[in-house]
């Protein structure tokens, strides 16, 4: 029994969303000639979560713009700007989001283009779990969408193979 607890703690927790900081360049900050493209590549954002950027103020700054402010490296109608140096961006909403540095420093790759998707469903209640588990049609893994998925699948798999099919 105590088992079945540590399993559907552990699935619990797993599968909390949390937002998250994503600090642009990482180690390299807010700098020009590094890759933000590559940089954004390898990030996930969600709806809640924070980009940061970090840079030495007097020289830098960093504006929201749209497409074509990207692209042209221009700040005309610029929705955002920021110049502390160590700025926390929310991202409130599913877009995409352009960013660029306006002192100059998007000519020398200073932008960073990010998209942001909708937060994942939130986990099943653990009423719902107990009710698959008390379910005879629980016994082959059920897939459940959303963020974490997959461990949630691994949770129930050794909740059953562990007899805790009756938390």
């Amino acid at each position: 029994m105590a088992l079945c607890v540590l399993f559907f703690l552990l699935a619990a927790v797993a599968t909390t969303v949390s937002a998250t900081d994503h600090i642009v360049g990482a180690n390299k900050g807010w700098n020009p000639g590094i890759n933000y493209t590559l940089w954004s590549s390898n990030q996930t954002f969600y709806i809640g979560d924070l980009i940061s950027f970090r840079y030495k103020k007097t020289q830098h700054n960093v504006f929201e713009v749209n497409k074509n402010g990207y692209d042209k490296c221009i700040i005309e109608g610029a929705f955002g700007n920021w110049s502390s140096g160590r700025d926390f961006i929310p991202l409130k909403k599913s877009k995409r989001y352009y960013f660029i540095c306006g002192i100059g420093g998007c000519t020398d790759a200073m932008k960073v283009s990010v998209v942001v998707h909708p937060l994942p469903p939130p986990p099943p209640s653990p009423s719902a779990i107990a009710a698959m588990h008390s379910s005879e049609k629980a016994a082959a893994p059920t897939t459940v969408g959303g963020f974490g998925s997959m461990v949630v699948r691994l949770m129930l798999v050794g909740l059953m193979i562990h007899g805790c099919g009756r938390i």
